[in-house]
């Protein structure tokens, strides 16, 4: 971004104001940050930034010595991440943790040693609420025993508790041991014995307690599963006598019965088929033989008589007789006494077999009413044994429901039963979730205050708060330090920095005035001819009135005229100073001139002439209008149309006109006497005056009529410059001071 820098500038004709336009730089280096001038600022204000660094460790090293030493102790335990299996493990048993924790198990654990249920623990087993710091109102002390007002006397057991309760949950934390399964249980104390005995108080707590907690517990299941066996075992026996009534009742004796049932009765149709078929094929024999005997039939047709081995015999019999019988006749005659005989045997014959057949139609008329008769009680035996069945499977919904219930019972009583074995068999085999690592030892040496780091911090903090500090103060510094604060913060063109003369001379003391004469060859008095040289720059034209202002007094303006004039005189020009003070007229001070001579309103006043009130510097041949001690104040003199008129005379006589005016802010005439020179020179106390009075004074100077050269810093100490003043040539003194005597 260019800035653009405006100031008071005279042109050609010695009184217009034209604008200032200050050098712009690069835009590389308006946007970048320069660490130079930072640094510069920093050692501008080392001094606040040591103080303010010295204060704060002074501080946090008084901060420690006055705390009340703190001892820590450390007690270590691990968790069990795999515990010995003593006992068989039922399916669903679950009191044994995982073979790994998770990460959410260890954050829980710490979680558990950092509750207060676990401080309650701790408290009753170290008796913490019984101890003197809690059961009595002590007066109250400060850091180091300071006392303080406070009321003594006993405090209530629940308020000591509470206390003992609070100075646990405020002093004991738990913490991971890295990616491991071990935890640490810090306690801090002002007593190291106390800080050890409640690290080794929680850590006993947590694996001991724990296992006191499981071997509790598993007293609690088994008391309770005892009372629950026996209520159980009480409903699965009355379930199943219930079922075993039912059956009786029923007549289901066995869990078989239906299907012995159904078995039967697919016997008994089978039977009953089987009995149809022989009454049926006995009735058609016995049917065919007596149709065959109705027939005419002998008989010897009939099919049972066919395959019976005595009609066959007697059959064989019969045919033997007869031929016997045949041949007897044939032989003997019919009368004769063995034919006869042979007859009849073949009578008893054919009777035989006659009585034979009769006997086998008898036979299969019996047969047909066997058969008829197992037919009737099979059928019988099958409607029975289908009514018993319908029974039964009307009854069998009843059974199945009871059987249920029955097995329901019976599998609660066997798992409350299985259960009851595993806590019992577990029982004396508890083990604790974790163990101590590292018991908590009394710690011997106290772990805050920390001094070292309380050092630590107090320089780093101081550092932090001093370089702020220093910057706060800088941002807030309204002096002027270097040229680029004259350019860049009041808008007006830098002329040149006059040393501070101890800053650049080695002699003894001496008044700057005479520093010029002494040591022409000097900083002091090379920087007055830089500043003619400025001034020579600074106007369009050659400027022969030059005047000397400041804003405020004190500022090196009478020196910075006398010396600036002497400089000239010095180089062969011909300067009048002249001294427009008429307050402080500090340059007729400076001469030392008789009370009663005449001077500036004297000549003003047309009482004297210039001859008789201008004194001559021997030195230098400067000539010297000042102001006369006894004269009256009469600022119109200086303002009006006189002090116009013998400026004229004053260029006809000499080459430069130098003009030391009153302070501007103060003086109300000193801002017209500016506007009757041809360029003013500024002059500005170095880091002295304020940047806000300096614009005061511009706005001040009437801008039609003034025209301001530039502004010159006086008493700039040339030593501290060249560390801090990064801006300005003067910073670079070191290295081209040895150019001068």
């Amino acid at each position: 971004m260019v800035a653009l820098i405006k100031s008071f500038q005279g042109d050609d004709n010695g009184g217009a104001i034209m604008p200032y336009v200050a050098p712009t730089p690069p835009r590389s280096q308006t946007d970048r940050i320069d660490l130079r001038a930072l640094a510069a600022i920093f050692r501008r204000r080392v001094g606040i930034f040591l103080t303010v660094l010295v204060a704060v460790i002074v501080t946090a090293l008084v901060l420690t010595t006055l705390q009340v030493p703190r001892y820590t102790a450390t007690a270590s335990i691990a968790l069990d991440v795999k515990q010995d299996q003593i006992t068989p493990v039922g399916q669903t048993d679950r009191s044994l943790p995982s073979t790994v924790p998770s990460d959410a198990y260890v954050d829980t654990q710490i979680s558990v040693i950092g509750s207060q249920t676990m401080a309650m623990k701790v408290v009753d087993r170290l008796g913490l609420d019984h101890r003197r710091q809690f059961t009595r109102r002590e007066p109250a002390t400060g850091l180091r025993g300071w006392l303080t007002p406070g009321a003594g006397g006993p405090i209530e057991p629940a308020v000591a508790r509470a206390s003992a309760l609070r100075y646990l949950l405020g002093n004991v934390t738990g913490r991971r041991v890295g990616e491991t399964y071990a935890l640490d249980i810090v306690a801090e104390s002002e007593d190291p014995r106390e800080a050890a005995d409640i690290a080794n108080a929680y850590a006993i707590e947590y694996t001991q307690g724990a296992l006191r907690e499981h071997r509790a517990a598993n007293e609690r299941n088994l008391r309770f599963l005892s009372g629950r066996l026996r209520e159980v075992q009480a409903d699965a026996q009355a379930a199943t006598n219930a079922v075993q009534r039912y059956r009786n009742s029923n007549g289901l004796l066995t869990s078989t019965t239906a299907s012995l049932n159904e078995q039967e009765i697919s016997s008994y149709n089978q039977a009953v088929a089987s009995a149809q078929a022989q009454s049926a094929e006995d009735e058609a024999r016995l049917a065919t033989a007596r149709t065959q005997l109705r027939g005419g039939s002998t008989g010897g047709d009939i099919g049972e008589a066919l395959g019976s081995p005595v009609i066959s015999n007697m059959r064989g019999t019969q045919s033997a007789t007869a031929k016997r019988l045949a041949e007897l006749t044939t032989r003997y005659g019919s009368a004769h006494p063995e034919v006869r005989q042979a007859r009849s045997q073949l009578a008893e014959v054919n009777g035989q077999i006659q009585a034979e057949i009769g006997r086998i139609i008898s036979n299969l008329d019996a047969k047909r009413r066997v058969s008829a008769q197992r037919l009737s009680s099979l059928r019988s035996s099958l409607g029975s044994a289908q009514g018993g069945l319908a029974v039964r499977n009307e009854a069998l919904p009843g059974l199945n429901d009871l059987e249920k219930r029955a097995a329901t019972s019976e599998a609660l009583y066997e798992s409350y039963l299985n259960r009851y074995k595993e806590l019992s068999a577990r029982e004396g085999t508890e083990q604790a979730d974790a163990s101590v690592l590292t018991p908590a030892l009394t710690p011997t040496r106290a772990s805050s205050p920390n001094v070292l780091l309380n050092l630590i911090l107090g320089i780093v903090l101081g550092i932090g708060l001093g370089i702020a500090v220093a910057f706060v103060t800088e941002m807030g510094f309204a002096g002027i330090t270097t040229g680029d604060d004259i350019e860049q913060r009041l808008g007006v063109r830098y002329l040149g920095s006059i040393p501070l003369l101890g800053s650049v001379m080695r002699r003894g003391k001496q008044p700057p005035v005479m520093a010029i004469l002494n040591d022409p060859r000097s900083a002091f008095a090379e920087s007055f001819r830089s500043l003619r040289a400025s001034l020579q720059f600074a106007q369009a034209g050659p400027a022969r009135v030059i005047a000397v202002a400041s804003a405020l007094p004190q500022e090196g303006k009478t020196t910075t005229a006398i010396c600036l004039g002497r400089s000239m005189a010095m180089a062969g020009e011909r300067v009048v100073l002249v001294d427009c003070d008429l307050r402080q007229h500090g340059v007729s001070r400076f001469l030392r001139r008789e009370h009663d001579a005449p001077g500036l309103t004297e000549v003003l006043r047309g009482e004297a002439t210039l001859e008789q009130a201008i004194i001559v510097d021997e030195s230098t041949s400067m000539a010297v209008l000042p102001v006369s001690t006894r004269g009256d104040l009469d600022a119109e003199l200086v303002t009006g149309e006189q002090m116009d008129r013998l400026l004229d005379d004053l260029r006809s006589l000499y080459d430069v006109i130098v003009i030391d005016t009153a302070p501007v802010l103060p003086i109300a005439d000193a801002r017209l006497v500016l506007g009757k020179a041809d360029t003013t020179v500024f002059v500005v106390r170095w880091r002295k005056t304020p940047d806000h009075a300096i614009r005061a004074a511009f706005r001040m100077l009437p801008a039609s009529h003034v025209a301001l050269a530039g502004v010159v810093l006086t008493r700039v100490d040339m030593r501290k410059q060249a560390r801090f003043g990064y801006g300005d040539e003067t910073f670079y003194y070191p290295a081209y001071k040895n150019y001068y005597a």
